[in-house]
């Protein structure tokens, strides 16, 4: 981060930033009291260390959870490795789906800051729920005795689940407003800040990551050999220390208006180019209806320039007889303005893209999920010491960690010298190639797989169900593998939702880009649904069973590589296709 003025010099050269300097940010944004904030001192990399701090701790908190929830409940709440799959993919799945509610809010009533504030207390009494249930003994599962496990109390499961609900709910309200916040830190109208806009959002995903670390190491070695209260009680900690840090730096933040519910103005096009579908569009867009203001009419949104696709939306734009005699523009349930237009076009343009994230997302599901238990089912002896098989994670997170400086400070001003581009590639690009390094992925976890099971069958392994002695080291690969894919398409995701959204509907696009992930855990339910049954049909042994010695997990893996390598060719084809959205 320190050497953004270093990288600056040869961007002048190339014409790629101006010089000029600007007093007062003009994309739109305020200071604490509600004035033009002064650039020299607000927002820029000033402001991000406490949103970076935030989003570290917040993520430490997470993954805290989520890294090795999967053991919490076949361990200790006695389920079964389907069934504890399907919960963590859910629950994981709900945590993506739930900043569809903090978005709306955010975009609509309350803004990104004050969004972000309410739901992180949400989130602290779900993290003090959940460190409740794993410490009170009245509230704590019953161990097991012998070979029988007895099932928890409803009152247990109510508190356990209780917890880990509310904590889906606090996520919310964060995840679709934390980069957003970040990166309105940075004016759009400022050369020099898009370029650290463009910086921002790695070494926001570099924080995530640092988070991660922390987690997937000492926290699943804590929950396992210390006792999950303790392990479930740190990240609590640290999620009250991301509050305190978010709240420090208040006096330094940019505020971005909110500009009134997006679902309404989505609502208003379609309704009124029906109402209008006897209309003709003018063959010149400038007859379209617009405000003759510098800024559109939705506040904090600049104004959007009319594209050709979608003409039939347009219709909403069309002023009629009636209202040309009228003078009368101000109902948007019979008139719209082209920006308000171009909203929905932009979102429709979006989809195809938007879509190539679910199979990914599935694909990443399986790190928390698959990979955990393919590692429970080899040796985890390193020396005398028992490594937890989650603990695994860490080297997903060690790719990201090496992967993002080599990105930031190598890759990009390496490509910038043959496309031109400031951030080296576009996001387009760099999710492209996540995507293809997500197939690797799959095919080296099958590959894995094909060798544990070839030795579990020499060893006369199979019925018995013992691990067999493969060190779990040698899933590093696939780990390593899918933090590369990570650094391309989830940070090329991150930047395109919010380059590409329109400006009064950011907080709702990265909501829709984290829908990706919802739907990509639920996609990776079914999929374990659907083989389990009809692997098991008639009585077979099928391909996930809780003695993986006996199943055909490379299958599992070798279909999710396959269903990616579909992605991929879909996504290309797509993006061919795709037009950049133009702002005034």
């Amino acid at each position: 981060m320190g050497s953004v003025e270093e990288e600056e010099a040869p961007l002048i050269e190339q014409g790629l930033i101006s010089q000029e300097p600007k007093l007062y940010a003009e994309d739109g944004s305020v200071d604490l009291h509600g004035n033009p904030p002064l650039k020299a001192k607000t927002g820029n990399w000033k402001a991000c260390p406490f949103i970076l701090g935030n989003e570290c701790c917040e993520r430490l908190a997470y993954y805290g959870i989520a890294g090795n929830l999967i053991t919490y409940l076949t361990t200790k709440l006695h389920q079964g490795n389907v069934s504890a799959a399907r919960n963590v993919t859910t629950w994981q799945g709900t945590c993506y789906l739930t900043p569809l509610i903090g978005a709306v809010l955010a975009d609509a009533y309350w803004g990104r800051y004050w969004t972000i504030a309410c739901f992180s207390g949400i989130y602290f009494i779900g993290m003090s729920a959940l460190t409740l249930s794993a410490s009170v003994p009245a509230l704590k599962p019953a161990e097991c005795i012998g070979t029988f496990c007895p099932s928890a109390t409803p009152a247990q499961y109510a508190m356990f689940f209780g917890g880990l609900y509310l904590i889906a709910l606090g996520t919310g309200g964060i995840k679709p407003c934390v980069s957003s916040f970040g990166a309105d830190q940075f004016d759009d109208t400022d050369s020099r800040e898009r370029v650290r806009k463009a910086s921002f959002f790695n070494w926001f995903y570099f924080s995530i990551n640092i988070g991660a670390l922390v987690s997937s190491s000492l926290l699943v070695w804590i929950q396992e050999n210390r006792g999950w209260g303790l392990g479930f009680g740190i990240p609590t900690v640290f999620m009250g220390l991301a509050i305190v840090s978010f709240f420090f730096g208040t006096p330094l933040y940019r505020f971005q208006k909110p500009g009134g519910s997006p679902i309404t103005r989505i609502s208003q096009v379609v309704v009124t180019s029906f109402r209008k579908s006897t209309l003709e569009v003018p063959g010149d867009a400038m007859l379209l209806y617009e405000t003759q203001d510098k800024n559109s009419a939705i506040a904090g949104s600049r104004k959007i320039q009319h594209t050709d696709d979608c003409q039939y939306l347009d219709k909403a734009a069309v002023i009629s007889d009636e209202e040309s005699k009228s003078g009368d523009f101000s109902n948007s349930w019979r008139l719209c303005t082209v920006t308000q237009v171009e909203e929905l076009k932009i979102l429709i343009r979006m989809f195809p893209i938007w879509a190539s994230g679910i199979i990914f997302s599935a694909v990443y599901a399986q790190m928390s999920t698959m990979f955990v238990q393919q590692g429970r089912a080899m040796d985890c002896k390193i020396g005398s010491f028992q490594l937890p098989p989650a603990a695994l994670g860490t080297f997903d997170t060690a790719s990201v960690i090496i992967w993002v400086p080599l990105y930031d400070r190598f890759i990009v001003p390496l490509a910038r010298r043959f496309t031109g581009v400031d951030k080296g590639f576009t996001e387009i690009q760099r999710m492209g190639v996540g995507l293809f390094v997500s197939v690797l992925c799959m095919a080296a976890a099958a590959i894995i797989e094909i060798i544990r099971l070839r030795l579990a069958n020499e060893l006369g392994l199979v019925e018995s169900g013992a691990p067999v002695p493969i060190s779990v080291l040698w899933q590093i690969p696939q780990y390593f593998i899918l933090g590369a894919a990570e650094v391309f398409y989830f940070i090329g995701q991150l930047e395109f939702f919010y380059d590409q959204s329109p400006d009064a509907m950011r907080s709702l696009c990265s909501a829709l880009a984290l829908l990706t992930n919802a739907l990509g855990n639920y996609l990776s339910s079914l999929i374990l649904t659907l083989v389990t049954y009809f692997t098991t049909m008639n009585g077979g042994q099928g391909w996930i069973s809780d003695n993986l010695n006996t199943g055909h997990l490379d299958y599992f893996f070798w279909l999710l590589a396959g269903l990616s390598l579909v992605n991929m060719a879909v996504y290309f084809f797509s993006a061919a296709k795709y037009k950049q959205k133009k702002a005034s």
